[in-house]
């Protein structure tokens, strides 16, 4: 069960990472912050773990429509963004679907 839209692709890690900002402008969406989680694990519990980003992904009309409608959906924001390299390569990205 996969929390949102998937897509996996058979371009490297690194090549997914590098398009992703530049698809998600296409959709008026901006990164904003960006976490790299596989040093994050390293440094806070010197565990070895794969390459995944997490991208907090923000369109600033549809946030400013949210809030309007619910204060309480900003603990939704940024919308959430993952990419993680699979095993044996290759990478995936996965958004949260609100729809």
């Amino acid at each position: 069960m996969t929390p949102g839209i998937r897509k996996e692709l058979a371009i490297s890690y690194d090549e997914a990472l590098a398009r992703l900002p530049v698809a998600l402008k296409t959709e008026g969406f901006g990164v904003l912050t960006e976490i790299d989680v596989a040093a994050t694990m390293k440094q806070k519990l010197d565990v070895e773990f794969r390459r995944y980003k997490i991208l907090g992904a923000c369109n600033p009309a549809l946030a400013h429509k949210a809030l309007g409608i619910m204060l309480e959906i900003g603990v939704m924001l940024p919308c959430n963004v993952i990419v993680y390299e699979r095993d044996g390569g290759g990478a995936t990205v996965v958004a949260i679907d609100l729809m």
